[in-house]
């Protein structure tokens, strides 16, 4: 769609160029002498449009700007599938709007079929977000298949699209099982202290394991103590840190099963 009001613009332009320099090369007076009048009058516009317009319909359709201002993806995105991308450098490329930045993302993309691949991004940020985007921070695209140099962070707000495609990949992972989601899904939502906690040393994909034991509260505000084992991200240790209060899952029918919901960290 951009390439097409793009197209449209440019050739809208020429147009208007090429009929004022028509105009002013043809024009011929009859009650003057000299042709100098065909270069001056309302076709004096068409130009002056045209060096206006152009630029800013090439601005305004440029990568990350449309979505900034609509607040969803393209057309031509908004139906792609989910991946999961991984930000591995972040630059700005020189454009503002509204003295906001816009920012290239350079990200290494994981798809539905855990296939991963290297792509970019660019969006619009507000300055206090921008210490935010940095490598290594995960976050949801929509991407074409066949066509994966360039994607779009997701904008849809389908919260269950995303959370899907990050459970995928946590599982081939080795982080989870689809029994844990199961009691993610169906368990029974509580609060827990953590009580202990020990590192065992074990690491898996730059995840550290870490082994809780946990004060659960039921909803009836009876508790229960039970042990689970987690593989964590770096950023995330600090959550699960001794006396914490986390949100857990758990099945009334096997209470030693307890699923931790932490937020997504890298």
């Amino acid at each position: 769609m951009a390439t097409r009001i793009r197209a449209l613009a440019l050739l809208s332009g020429v147009a208007a160029v090429g009929y004022y320099l028509w105009h002013g090369l043809t024009y011929r007076s009859e009650d003057f002498d000299g042709d100098a009048l065909g270069w001056v009058g309302w076709q004096m516009a068409l130009p002056i449009m045209a060096l206006t317009i152009v630029p800013i319909v090439f601005a305004f359709s440029g990568e990350g700007i449309t979505q900034a201002f609509t607040g969803r993806n393209s057309a031509a995105f908004r139906d792609g599938p989910v991946g999961i991308a991984t930000v591995t450098s972040v630059r700005q490329t020189g454009v503002s709007v509204n003295d906001q930045p816009q920012v290239r993302l350079d990200l290494t993309v994981e798809d539905a079929e855990g296939h991963t691949f290297d792509s970019h991004a660019k969006i619009i940020v507000p300055l206090t977000e921008l210490a935010l985007l940095r490598p290594g921070v995960v976050m949801p695209v929509r991407y074409l298949p066949g066509r994966t140099d360039k994607v779009e962070i997701d904008r849809s707000g389908d919260h269950t699209a995303t959370r899907n495609a990050w459970n995928a990949t946590m599982i081939r992972r080795g982080l989870t099982t689809p029994a844990a989601l199961d009691i993610a899904a169906r368990g029974t939502p509580a609060q827990a202290v953590v009580q202990s906690l020990s590192v065992p040393g074990e690491i898996r994909d730059g995840h550290t394991k870490v082994d809780l034991d946990l004060a659960v509260t039921r909803p009836d505000g009876t508790t229960f103590t039970t042990h689970t084992e987690k593989y964590l991200a770096p950023a995330s240790v600090d959550l699960v840190q001794i006396g914490r209060i986390v949100k857990v899952h758990y099945l009334p029918a096997d209470e030693q099963n307890v699923v931790l919901t932490l937020p997504i960290q890298t």
